[in-house]
């Protein structure tokens, strides 16, 4: 099948362990100065001012805003899951030297709130600006659904406060951050515009979009798909009963022909739904991390144009 996506060019359990985390603080800083990875990794030969991100796809994007002027890098490693990571001494060290800050805000680090309270660094919450969507279902319903950067219109966003993060920290190089933002929109807007028409061929069952985790939400809305999940956020360890229940139900009654699951959590639960229904399972989706340099999504636009693949591949069969 031709690829239609190709552009044209847990802050509970983190509290009790706050104390034994600062305890080990100036430890982790001795050791990050003496030749450690992460000392070599906030480090580089231009001593360039160092800005952290809270997980893998913001670093990635704000990596197009910085291009050379600074160094960009995520307290969480490629494959973690974001929603309850539990910082350990060394991202407290390596954040406190840092010069900025960003996290995607919504809710989605419980744990960046306490973080960030013991480091005198400024930092940026992303979301900032967007239009704010509601998770609808189980018990986080009538909160914010974080996962805000899965659409490309929203990213826009992201990236026009990621540009006046680094100009507010680097006044210097307003052009280049200026410059380098406005080209990354653009490719936003085209990858955008390729969902679209790409898309655009689904027939009615086909246009209804069931994942594990309601990370979806933004992109659905955006390029008019219907959604349905397991449970809304990751914090969840296990689906009940009820859940598989509601959307082997809604599976069967719209027709749909392919379900999905996301990298950072298991596709058991919905295998469940698989054997319970007429769908088949249509892949792995990315959400909440990248992929290694060499794996499928080494970038945030290849990992909306793999999901976007793989979505339309399982739904038409691959007659698309």
């Amino acid at each position: 099948m031709t690829n239609p996506f190709q552009p044209p060019a847990v802050f509970h359990r983190w509290g009790h362990r706050l104390t034994a985390t600062l305890v080990g603080l100036s430890l982790a800083a001795t050791l990050a100065g003496c030749g450690s990875p992460e000392a070599s990794a906030t480090q580089n030969s231009e001593d360039l001012p160092v800005v952290l991100t809270t997980f893998t796809v913001l670093a990635d994007i704000a990596q197009n805003v910085a291009g050379d002027k600074l160094a960009v890098e995520s307290i969480t490693k490629v494959g973690a899951e974001i929603h309850g990571y539990e910082p350990t001494p060394q991202d407290i060290a390596k954040a406190s030297k840092a010069q900025l800050i960003l996290d995607n805000g919504l809710n989605l680090e419980a744990w960046f709130g306490q973080f960030v309270a013991e480091l005198e660094v400024p930092h940026v919450v992303l979301s900032d600006g967007i239009e704010v969507m509601d998770i609808t279902e189980d018990a986080d319903a009538g909160k914010p659904n974080p996962h805000a950067w899965m659409s490309p219109l929203n990213v826009q966003k992201y990236v026009a406060n990621i540009r006046d993060a680094f100009i507010e920290l680097d006044p210097d190089n307003r052009e280049h951050y200026t410059n380098n933002a406005a080209t990354y929109t653009a490719e936003l807007q085209a990858l955008q515009e390729n969902l679209l028409a790409g898309l655009s061929g689904l027939t009615e069952n086909e246009r209804a979009l069931v994942t594990c985790e309601g990370a979806f939400s933004y992109l659905a809305r955006d390029v008019g798909l219907r959604e349905k999940y397991i449970w809304a956020v990751n914090a969840e360890q296990q689906a009940s009963p009820r859940q598989i229940v509601s959307v082997i139900e809604f599976v069967q009654e719209n027709k749909v022909p392919a379900v999905f699951c996301e990298s950072t959590v298991s596709d058991a639960p919905m295998q469940q739904v698989v054997q319970g229904s007429d769908a088949v399972f249509g892949g792995t989706l990315y959400v909440d991390s990248l992929s290694e340099a060499d794996g499928p999504v080494p970038t945030y636009l290849d990992m909306i144009r793999h999901d976007s693949d793989v979505i339309l591949e399982a739904m038409t069969g691959g007659t698309e």
